[in-house]
């Protein structure tokens, strides 16, 4: 979490060590300490927009961290919320914390629809509450909040092959579920860990399926039940995938490449997954930077083969 500091958005980084393009270092040096595989993605981007979506992911990571990193109890935690909640609707000009300059400017530069911001907030601010999801369709919601207003924020940042009205709503459909693949591919991935912080994503209604108990979870049981279990949300990530990713043929050309390497690279966990023999307890999934690179000309490949 980057502490409130002053900085002047007119200043060069030699007048101040917080001007405006500092700012949009430090947003860079926390997209590459979090992400590995999104700094690795993003590398794909012309240099502007690179920046523009390294910054919006060091707001989505910092709005993030109040909840898990810096949270105490409840009502603080709302309080900072709601705080950064009010920050995120001001201009650049008018902050004093480096990520929200930095998210304000791409903000305003892209006119990026305030609407995905605060659902994306909504969305952290869920993980208050909510530890556990009954069905499928709430977990969704979820996953809406916390990713799939990334991918459409992202949209909006790297832009379309065209303005009509019909190439945007293909396009928000495709970054909707993308997001969700992304984000059940995290909680597959993230299992162990989640549990350790006392949350429970896997839907109950698909514990129930196939008859593994709270129980079984939180005693880390790794049997048959679990590996079907585990199966079945693989099989869903991946038909989601599978519909989203052709239509990233309708970005603009130089954005395509980096979103169809962050889709392939996160859909490419789930196979680590199971390599792990769905150990997801002790292990964590996945993919070294060489694993990435033997990867890249099958991604290039096939974004070069992309057809809207």
């Amino acid at each position: 979490m980057i502490k409130p500091l002053k900085w002047r958005a007119d200043s060069s980084p030699a007048e101040h060590p917080l001007s405006l393009e500092r700012a949009y270092q430090l947003c860079d040096e926390i997209t590459c300490d979090h992400s590995k595989t999104f700094y690795f993605s993003t590398r794909f981007l012309p240099a502007p927009k690179r920046r523009a979506i390294r910054a919006f992911y060091a707001f989505c990571r910092t709005t993030d961290d109040l909840v898990d990193v810096l949270a105490k109890s409840e009502p603080e935690t709302r309080s900072r919320l709601l705080s950064w909640r009010t920050a995120s609707r001001l201009s650049a000009a008018e902050q004093d914390n480096p990520v929200l300059a930095a998210w304000s400017a791409v903000r305003e530069a892209y006119r990026v629809p305030q609407q995905y911001v605060e659902e994306l907030i909504d969305g952290c601010e869920m993980d208050l509450s909510i530890r556990r999801y009954d069905t499928w369709e709430a977990l969704r919601r979820y996953c809406y909040c916390v990713a799939s207003t990334v991918g459409l924020i992202s949209m909006h940042i790297i832009g379309l092959v065209d303005d009509s009205p019909e190439t945007y709503a293909r396009a928000r459909a495709a970054a909707i579920d993308l997001g969700v693949a992304m984000q059940l591919t995290n909680i597959l991935r993230d299992v162990g860990e989640d549990l350790r912080r006392g949350r429970i994503y896997l839907p109950q209604e698909d514990l129930q399926r196939f008859g593994y108990t709270e129980a079984d979870l939180m005693q880390h049981v790794l049997d048959d039940r679990f590996r079907a279990l585990m199966r079945f949300e693989i099989a869903r990530a991946r038909q989601l995938y599978a519909q989203s990713l052709p239509a990233v043929a309708l970005l603009k050309p130089e954005g395509r490449l980096a979103v169809c390497a962050a889709g392939v690279l996160y859909r490419d966990i789930l196979a680590k997954i199971e390599a792990n023999d769905f150990d997801v307890f002790h292990r964590r999934a996945h993919l070294t930077f060489a694993e990435k690179l033997r990867r890249l000309p099958r991604i290039l490949w096939a974004a070069k083969r992309l057809r809207c």
